[in-house]
């Protein structure tokens, strides 16, 4: 579990971390290999899950090696499926991270949405719905290794 006390917000009791494959793990259905040390790391105070289509038909293989669990979703209507996952969890104990257009409902219900733009973009409805945009996966994942970032960012 990863505690967060936000000045001024409720605090964050964090159990899960939700991401998105491609384009937030992944560009073009290849894993991000800087991600691998970080995602070890989380995997120690956060249940990982990867949500997906799996577009490009990788995610199994490219992601056997790391400590989450894969969750392969249909191809028609991913907003509800990665709303329902979090809620599924617990909404007040997930934080989410991705960059899609059916990403936004995940983003904005999870206690903690982050939103990304990277090499295959952000839709802008997700970044609307997050609390946070990131311009890299790496910079997201080292906001939850170093609170003190969330912390800065947050605070009211």
């Amino acid at each position: 579990m990863l505690n967060i006390d936000i000045p001024g917000a409720d605090s964050l009791q964090l159990h899960h971390l939700v991401l998105d494959y491609n384009g937030t793990l992944a560009c073009d259905g290849q894993l991000l290999p800087e991600l691998i040390a970080p995602l070890q790391q989380l995997a120690d105070s956060l249940m990982i899950h990867v949500i997906t289509a799996d577009t490009h038909g990788s995610a199994a293989k490219q992601l056997a090696a790391l400590p989450c669990r894969l969750e392969i979703i249909a191809q028609n209507d991913q907003i509800a499926a990665k709303q329902q996952f979090v809620h599924q969890l617990g909404t007040e104990h997930c934080v989410a991270i991705g960059n899609g257009y059916n990403d936004q409902q995940m983003l904005k219900d999870a206690a903690l949405g982050i939103a990304l733009i990277q090499r295959e973009g952000g839709a802008v409805a997700s970044l609307l719905n997050a609390d946070i945009v990131c311009n890299h996966c790496c910079d997201a994942l080292e906001l939850l290794l170093k609170p003190a970032r969330l912390i800065a960012t947050l605070r009211r």
